[in-house]
């Protein structure tokens, strides 16, 4: 018989983002694309940083195979990114 799933077992399967920056008032429109992300307006070092973020947490799932097994084991990818990146 198959083995039924423990509420503990989901996985949560990540489709991907986007990233909107709102500081953006030099009249210039950013638009950023990746495999599995978009980032779309904000200042040049919004932009950068929100891309470098984005690119650091995707390759972190694209070695977990995509998938996480709850919301805050995600937003420790964010955060883990965000200190490598952002200064």
């Amino acid at each position: 018989m198959p083995r039924k799933r423990k509420a503990k077992d989901k996985q949560i399967e990540i489709a991907g983002f986007v990233g909107v920056g709102l500081d953006g008032d030099d009249g210039h429109k950013r638009i950023t694309t990746g495999e599995k992300f978009i980032v779309a307006g904000g200042s040049e070092k919004t932009h950068e940083q929100m891309t470098e973020v984005l690119i650091e947490v995707t390759e972190s799932l694209d070695r977990r195979g995509n998938v996480v097994r709850c919301k805050d084991e995600l937003i420790a990818l964010f955060h883990d990114a965000y200190a490598k990146r952002v200064r």
